[in-house]
């Protein structure tokens, strides 16, 4: 049997832009989808903090160090720019494997969205 369970989180990051003619996505800094472990594309939940609104989507890669946060397309219509989110990856696996299984947390600076603490 497989669960499905937490894969990676960036907790507490900070909306920088929004962009409504776009055809769907999260755009993330690099720096952040790689110590998450987050890949190009892959499907991600966003929650935001300041309206509870919560959504799927998936990930497209920003420029590394420049703490871009921008949600893309109707997800732009969920949140305002300065609003804080969590984004968060999950993954498949057998009730073995994920009995013992530690998911990556990004715990940056709410602002500047650079990386503060790594677990």
């Amino acid at each position: 049997m497989n669960v499905e369970l937490l894969k990676s989180k960036i907790h507490r990051v900070t909306v920088t832009e929004a962009n409504l003619n776009y055809m769907g996505s999260i755009t993330i800094d690099e720096a952040l989808t790689e110590a998450a472990g987050i890949l190009p594309y892959e499907r991600v939940s966003v929650v935001d903090i300041n309206n509870g609104e919560r959504f799927d989507t998936y990930v497209i890669i920003g420029k590394r160090d420049s703490g871009v946060i921008c949600l893309n397309g109707p997800a732009a219509r969920k949140v305002v720019v300065g609003d804080i989110v969590v984004i968060m990856a999950y993954a498949s696996m057998p009730l073995e494997e994920a009995r013992h299984f530690v998911p990556a947390q990004v715990y940056p600076d709410t602002a500047t969205n650079r990386i503060i603490e790594k677990k």
